[in-house]
């Protein structure tokens, strides 16, 4: 349930002026009001959205440096298809992926679209998620340093900052570490282990995670490896004091909310696409999807 300091925008009435809401029910204490995500009119149009969302977050991901390597694989349904998902390819720089380099990909690991080669981690680990979790829109990996410096200490992310709270009570850490993910077990066990939760911290592995929408997915990856970060700095200098129980889980309704993390994603994508505008460049050919049926 959403805290009622979180409340969808609506524009105002002709002539009104945008104004804070403060809340009937709890004087001094004030509304937050953020914008809703889009809809759209057709599968189309969506399947353009969620296709140059993830190229977006991929260039993202390589700007702040999250990426490494070959490693590292972000996904989101299809809309019209949602049994099927679009990835990146084996290989391919997130700082180059563009729009027509992604793969379309079902869970029994064919590529549906695309002839580029497809990481064995990426169907493994994506598939067994999207296929336990009806609202993961979207999947988020890669060998980020922070999170996987944090991930050799197997613990969970504490609520010592307000940011960290986005987590309090809802990532999970995978103990163990059984080697580069190329079986379905190993997917079955990360899946289960993730559960309902938003994030989860694979031991001596790193971060994954997900979200109803790509942008949610994108930033709560970008935002769990800086509570790694800050975690590792607070508790390497001393014992961090921890937020209260209550008002961690209280903030977590506000700051961990989808709504909350679609919108902190938006500030990103504005960066991203005035420096990389390619990523705007689309054709009839990106919204349409024929499986030859």
């Amino acid at each position: 349930m959403e805290n009622d300091a979180v409340k969808f925008f609506k524009a105002p009435e002709p002539g009104a002026k945008i104004s804070f809401t403060k809340d009937p029910n709890k004087p001094g204490k004030f509304i937050f009001t953020m914008p809703q995500p889009p809809t759209f009119s057709s599968f189309g149009e969506e399947r353009v959205h969620r296709k140059q969302r993830l190229v977006a977050a991929f260039r993202i991901f390589a700007k702040l440096g999250l990426d490494e390597g070959v490693g590292g694989h972000l996904t989101c349904r299809d809309p019209e298809h949602p049994e099927l998902f679009w990835v990146n390819p084996f290989g391919r720089s997130f700082a180059c992926i563009t729009i027509k380099d992604l793969l379309l990909v079902d869970h029994n690991g064919t590529v549906v679209v695309g002839t580029s080669p497809l990481n064995a981690a990426a169907f493994v680990i994506h598939s067994k998620i999207h296929g336990a979790r009806d609202d993961a829109i979207a999947a988020c990996h890669s060998h980020s340093v922070y999170g996987k410096a944090f991930s050799t200490l197997a613990k969970p992310v504490l609520p010592v900052t307000q940011d960290a709270c986005m987590f309090y009570e809802d990532h999970a850490v995978l103990p163990g570490f059984n080697g580069v993910v190329a079986d379905e077990a190993e997917g079955d066990r990360i899946a289960e282990v993730l559960g309902s939760c938003k994030a989860i911290v694979m031991q001596n592995h790193g971060l994954l995670t997900v979200g109803k929408t790509v942008d949610e997915a994108a930033f709560w990856f970008i935002a769990l490896d800086k509570a790694c970060h800050v975690q590792l700095l607070a508790e390497a200098a001393g014992t961090p004091t921890l937020i209260a129980h209550e008002v961690a889980a209280d903030s977590h309704q506000t700051v961990g909310s989808s709504l909350s993390g679609w919108f902190n994603f938006q500030p990103y994508y504005q960066m991203i696409t005035r420096e990389q505008p390619d990523i705007l460049k689309v054709d009839d050919e990106d919204a349409q999807l024929s499986l030859g049926e």
